[in-house]
C-alpha cells in the first residue's frame, strides 16, 4: 500500500483502495486513509485543491441554469415559462411563456439570451438544464443548431 502510494503520488487513499480492491486486497477505505495518514504521506493534490462548491462559485459567471415551470392564468390556460437563473448575481430572467413549448421555441428563446448577454458584455459558457426533449439542439445559448446548420446549408446548395 505504501508502494503504492509513493509510486503513484498523485493517486489518493480513494484510488489506492480501489486499486487494492482489483488486486484482491479487501481493506476499507477508512484503514487505506489512516495507513498513509500514520506514514506521514500527504494527501494529493488534487484532493486538497478545489473542492465542488468553490469550483461553482468561481465559475458563476458562466453557469447560468435554466428550467420550465408551469403556470395556470386566470382563464384556466395552462403555461410553460421558461426562466433562467444567472448564480453570479441571482437574477432570474423570463425568457418566454407557452401553452406548446417546442424545440425550435426553446432554441429562439436561447438565442435571444445570448444576445442579451452579448449587449451585457457576459457570455453563457455553461448553461445547467436538465435533459428534457425540448432542449435537444441547445448546447449553448450561442452555439447554432443542428438545423439551422442543414437548413442554411441547403439554401446554399440551391443558389
Amino acid at each position: 500500500m505504501l508502494r503504492l502510494a509513493r509510486e503513484n503520488p498523485a493517486w489518493g487513499y480513494r484510488r489506492i483502495h480501489g486499486e487494492l480492491i482489483v488486486l484482491g486486497i479487501k481493506v476499507a477505505a477508512s484503514t487505506v486513509w489512516q495507513i498513509l495518514q500514520d506514514a506521514g504521506i500527504e494527501p494529493t493534490p488534487e484532493r486538497t485543491t478545489t473542492t465542488w462548491p468553490a469550483f461553482l462559485r468561481s465559475q458563476a459567471d458562466a453557469l447560468p441554469a435554466c428550467d420550465f415551470f408551469e403556470t395556470t392564468t386566470l382563464n384556466g390556460t395552462r403555461l410553460h415559462v421558461l426562466a433562467v437563473i444567472e448564480h453570479a448575481s441571482r437574477r432570474i430572467r423570463v425568457l418566454g411563456a407557452t401553452a406548446h413549448p417546442t424545440t425550435s421555441w426553446v432554441t429562439q428563446a436561447a438565442r435571444n439570451l445570448a444576445m442579451d448577454l452579448d449587449d451585457a458584455g457576459r457570455h453563457a459558457r455553461f448553461p445547467i438544464r436538465d435533459r428534457d426533449g425540448k432542449y435537444r439542439h441547445c448546447s449553448t445559448p450561442s452555439s447554432p443548431t443542428p438545423a439551422s446548420r442543414s437548413s442554411s446549408a441547403e439554401s446554399a446548395s440551391r443558389a
